[in-house]
């Protein structure tokens, strides 16, 4: 019996199937999804390879890494095969990745257009399950000096700290804001207590000669403009 259990760890697969070895001898873009992420979990099961597993996994999440990504250790060991450890090895794995996106969109430093806002925000909070309300903070030339979370957890115009805001405004000395938080629903559809934050805030910084330039609404894949829109 533990013959045959050895035989799914990844050391005594074919050269072919390994996926490790594939990664050094080919490079890492040669690798599958499936292939990655059987190196994370580093073996399968006693009747499943690592990468079975892991094609049997991503099935689960329509092959989207993104979706994989958002998964709990409680929802993963849901699959059989995946434990606490391989479930933890998972998770680290892809947030790595999504820190590393977010890295690389740091390059953005001015903020020409709705379209910069929402990339440089959308890996920061666009699949969160939770509401945050963030606000960038720009000098006259509209570049980044500052870009904050004021709110966790839901957006109402009690929550979002004006005060705060408008402290850090002055801290950093800038002259105009771009307002910006998620909706997990993905529905890109401004609620009440959207427009009413917006409002909020706007007259707050009016008061001190900053501009509210646009409030945007992040989601995974796409985003709203209140200033494109016309509703700012």
């Amino acid at each position: 019996m533990q013959e045959k259990r050895s035989s799914f760890s990844i050391k005594y697969w074919s050269d072919d199937d390994k996926p490790r070895e594939k990664l050094v001898q080919k490079g890492k873009s040669a690798l599958s999804d499936a292939e990655l992420i059987a190196i994370l979990i580093g073996s399968g099961s006693r009747n499943e390879s690592a990468v079975a597993l892991s094609k049997r996994i991503l099935a689960g999440v329509d092959n989207n890494l993104n979706e994989l990504g958002k998964l709990s250790i409680k929802q993963l060991k849901v699959f059989k095969g995946i434990g606490e450890a391989k479930a933890i090895s998972i998770i680290a794995g892809l947030e790595i990745g999504r820190r590393r996106r977010g890295e690389a969109i740091k390059k953005i430093t001015k903020i020409n257009s709705s379209r910069d806002a929402f990339e440089l925000l959308r890996p920061r909070i666009g699949d969160l399950e939770h509401e945050e309300f963030w606000i960038l903070y720009l000098n006259n030339a509209n570049k980044v000096l500052h870009l904050a979370s004021l709110s966790k957890g839901g957006l109402t115009s009690t929550l979002v700290d004006v005060r705060l805001a408008m402290r850090q405004a002055l801290e950093h000395g800038a002259v105009a804001l771009v307002l910006a938080h998620n909706h997990p629903s993905g529905t890109l559809r401004p609620s009440k207590g959207d427009r009413d934050v917006t409002a909020k805030l706007k007259g707050a910084a009016l008061t001190l000669d900053i501009t509210v330039l646009d409030h945007i609404i992040v989601t995974e894949k796409d985003y709203f403009s209140f200033a494109d829109e016309g509703v700012l």
